[in-house]
C-alpha cells in the first residue's frame, strides 16, 4: 500500500514513480498504517486489487476516511468521505482497478452514512471521478504545515 501512495505522490509532484521500498517515512509510517487497517470499526478504510502478474503486490489502491463536521443542509449528521489516495501501478492501468476500488470505498461511505464525498483529481484521473458523479467545486483550501 505504501509503495502504490508513492507511485501517487510521485505522479502528482514529479519522481521515478516507480514507488521505491519501504524506507524513510513508509518505515515510520507502517505501524500507523497496520493499526488503523486492523480497527474494522474505524474512520479509515482501504479497497485494494492484487496485481494479476506480480503475486504477493498491489495493482490499485483507493484509501479515505470518514471525518465528522458540524451538519449543514443536505448533510444533516455532518459526515464527511475524504478519498485522499487513489494509485494503479504503471503497468496494470486502464483495465478498471480503481474503479472497482472506488466504488467499494464509496459503498463504504454510503454504509456509514456520509453525506458527502470530498477529493482532489489530478487532471488525468478527473474522467474517472465524472463518470462516478464527483463534480468540479470552487477550491477555497488552504494549508498550514504542523
Amino acid at each position: 500500500m505504501l509503495r502504490l501512495r508513492q507511485v501517487m505522490i510521485d505522479s502528482l509532484f514529479g519522481g521515478d514513480g516507480d514507488g521505491g521500498g519501504p524506507t524513510g517515512w513508509q518505515a515510520e509510517s507502517l505501524p500507523t498504517l497496520r493499526a488503523r487497517l486492523g480497527d474494522g470499526d474505524g474512520d479509515f478504510a482501504a479497497f485494494v486489487v492484487e496485481h494479476p502478474e506480480r503475486p504477493g503486490a498491489l495493482a490499485a489502491l483507493v484509501a479515505g476516511t470518514v471525518e465528522y463536521r458540524i451538519g449543514k443542509a443536505g448533510n444533516p449528521h455532518g459526515r464527511v468521505g475524504h478519498v485522499f489516495s487513489v494509485a494503479t501501478d504503471p503497468d496494470a492501468r486502464r483495465r478498471g482497478y480503481a474503479r472497482a476500488c472506488m466504488e467499494g470505498l464509496l459503498d463504504w461511505f454510503r454504509a456509514r452514512g456520509a453525506g458527502h464525498v470530498l477529493l482532489n483529481a489530478s487532471p488525468e484521473a478527473e474522467p474517472l471521478y465524472s463518470s462516478l458523479g464527483f463534480t468540479r467545486d470552487p477550491d477555497p483550501s488552504m494549508r498550514l504545515l504542523l
